[in-house]
């Protein structure tokens, strides 16, 4: 009987060492270049993730497309929960729409928990006139054609969210597309264009601007002065929220167990501090039910949104 229980042990050993998660380190791809505000976040939630699970977090950054080219990667992973995106939720709503050879469907990933949630913002140089979003929308439709506005790019999450503000006005403003929010700024501060959107964070220590609005449920920690679109009468508050992804296929057990790990991070002192230097607002974090409720509202909305997008913009 001790030989069998010996044998049984011994056989017993690699079964439980297999299936332990995690076996190995894993890989978290941010699919987006390095240096950014999101790779700065991805590496702060790494860092201490790995404390928790007890293995290294690789962060790769693999760039292309928009995000799309990461995003299929880890789309593509085998689904062991080794291999995560750390991204936003537009590589899920908004790329598999606007590209549809990026090679993945938006249900391709499942949300483990959301780390960040970026404000949108409608500015105007100092000296502008306008001051709030009566006065745009009272100044928009006094002249003619109206007034255009800037974005970092077509279906970007400005240009989105400009869209949904314009529908919440009954309105419409000529938009010009550019190459990032910096080429938006320039242009606004030129006086070639009046009115730009941007992510909020890219106005962050600038006093030759005036943000008429922030896009969010709350003001930010960072622009206490500046009101929320609701507070101006417009219920709308389009955000870039997202945070850790894995692929479709690994199960509820694994999961949760990174759900457990993310959160923990997420909350660290650590994480808190880099979050505050990205503006990030107090609540921008949740567990992977109130993520995926909130993804699934986002999917739904872009969708709608990007209907509406002419094939001229």
């Amino acid at each position: 009987m001790r030989a069998i229980a010996v044998a049984l042990a011994l056989f017993a050993a690699p079964v439980a060492a297999q299936n332990a998660f995690p076996s190995r380190p894993i890989q978290i791809v941010n699919p987006y270049p390095a240096g950014g505000a999101t790779d700065l976040l991805t590496r702060a939630l790494a860092a201490i993730m790995a404390e928790r699970l007890g293995q290294p977090m690789v962060v790769v950054n693999r760039d292309g497309a928009a995000g799309a080219v990461g995003t299929a990667q880890v789309a593509r992973a085998t689904p062991d929960g080794h291999m995560l995106a750390f991204a936003p939720a537009l590589v899920v709503s908004v790329l598999p729409v606007t590209q549809p050879g990026a090679g993945y469907a938006s249900d391709a990933l499942r949300p483990v928990c959301q780390t960040f949630s970026n404000a949108q913002a409608i500015l105007v140089r100092a000296d502008s006139p306008l001051r709030s979003l009566a006065d745009l929308v009272a100044a928009n439709r006094a002249a003619a054609g109206g007034l255009a506005y800037g974005t970092l790019g077509i279906a970007s999450i400005p240009h989105l969210a400009m869209l949904q503000w314009l529908g919440a006005a009954g309105m419409e403003m000529p938009h010009i597309p550019y190459r990032g929010d910096q080429p938006v700024i320039t242009e606004v501060l030129a006086g070639r264009i009046p009115v730009g959107a941007v992510v909020l964070a890219s106005a962050s220590g600038r006093s030759d601007m005036r943000l008429l609005a922030v896009f969010d449920t709350a003001r930010n920690p960072g622009f206490p002065d500046v009101p929320t679109a609701i507070e101006q009468g417009f219920d709308v508050a389009p955000t870039s929220f997202g945070g850790v992804f894995a692929p479709r296929g690994v199960s509820d057990e694994r999961v949760a167990v990174l759900e457990a790990a993310c959160l923990a991070a997420a909350q660290s002192e650590s994480y808190r501090t880099a979050a505050q230097r990205a503006l990030q607002p107090e609540a921008y974090f949740a567990n992977a039910a109130v993520f995926g409720e909130r993804l699934a509202r986002d999917v739904a909305e872009k969708a709608v949104l990007l209907r509406t997008i002419r094939p001229a913009e």
